[in-house]
Order: structure tokens, then sequence, then C-alpha cells
């Protein structure tokens, strides 16, 4: 892992907050709402995606989708899990690295999920499900609810 005061990073988790708020917004979710709690933003944006003709869907279309999720996916761990955004060496990406989330396990080990990934495996497993990709990356970070809580 490379340094996480690194500059890039912190532009990515901006950029990735500020795309998450913008999709809060425009399914009528506060910023304010969205970041108490960004599980809000489950209803409007799981209605967006059943509603999307993904059959008629190119490239650009997928990538837009990919990115939205991506960013929402991270930022939602980030606010409700106190992770944060790292940048992990990668000799098989086209930059060298890639951007993952971190966080701090209930054990206290360290744990890395990479959100592209999730939302990717989410693409492959239809119909997309917002709570299904968040349970994933949560569990992947150990860091899902205990029910009993």
């Amino acid at each position: 892992m490379q340094n996480s005061t690194d500059a890039e990073v912190s532009e990515w988790a901006v950029g990735a907050h500020r795309n998450a708020v913008g999709l809060a917004v425009m399914f009528g979710v506060t910023p304010e709402q969205y970041s108490k709690d960004p599980l809000t933003l489950i209803p409007g944006l799981q209605n967006y995606v059943d509603r999307l003709p993904m059959e008629e869907f190119e490239q650009s279309d997928w990538i837009t989708l990919h990115t939205d999720l991506t960013s929402y996916l991270g930022d939602l761990l980030v606010i409700r899990h106190a992770a944060s955004w790292r940048k992990a060496d990668d000799q098989h990406s086209p930059v060298g690295y890639r951007y993952v989330i971190e966080a701090a396990g209930p054990d206290g080990n360290t744990y890395h999920v990479e959100p592209y990934d999730v939302v990717m495996e989410e693409f492959e497993n239809p119909p997309i499900e917002i709570s299904r990709l968040i349970a994933n990356a949560e569990a992947v970070l150990h860091v899902a609810s205990d029910l009993h809580e």
C-alpha cells in the first residue's frame, strides 16, 4: 500500500463523495441526510437501476453506471465504517495501482475491498441489487452488522 496521505487518493475520495452526494440530490435525498445515513439513498438508487434499459446500454452507459455505483459504495463504506480510500499497488492495472477501501474489522485486523470489483461482480449476477452490493463489500471488509445488535 502506498502512503494514504497521497494527494491523488484524497482527490479520488473527494470525487467519489461529490459524485455520491450528486446521486443523492438527484434522487431527492439532501446532502445532509445522505451524510448522516447514506443508506437513505438505497430506495431511489434501486428504483433508478431497476428502470434502466440495460439491454440498450452502450459502453459509455455501462461506464457511467459503474462509476456511480463504485463511488456510492466506496463513500458509503467511508461514512458508515470509518473506512478510507487507499492506493494499492497492482502490476496488472494499466496505471500500476488500484483504489481500494480499507477498514479495521472487529478483530482489529485491517481489511481491503475494491469497490470497482464488487460492482463488476454485481453486473455479472443480475439483477443489480444495491443492498446485496453493500452487503458483499461489508462482508469482505468484515464490518457487516451483527444481527443481534
